[in-house]
């Protein structure tokens, strides 16, 4: 491991697993164990879903469009 903290991942483990520059990773630890989990955007079908879901809970909530963009205000500190 480097000073930074660094860790070279051996190019024939990024072969064999599909690993490209540029991927991002979740990291766990847990004992003396590191686990790197590859993080993908979900598909569009997956994301449309999720997104119905939660407009559903929001419409079963009784929040209105101006309660979100009030809620987002408060937390970037604009109120």
């Amino acid at each position: 491991m480097s000073s930074k903290g660094q860790v070279v991942i051996p190019n024939a483990v990024r072969d064999a697993l599909g690993l490209q520059s540029g991927m991002q990773f979740v990291v766990v630890g847990q004992g003396d164990c590191v686990i790197l989990k590859t993080i993908k955007p979900p598909d569009m079908t997956d994301f449309n879903l999720l997104i119905r879901k939660a407009r559903e809970q929001a419409r079963i909530a009784g929040l209105k469009r101006s309660d979100i963009a009030e809620a987002i205000a408060q937390v970037r500190g604009r109120k």
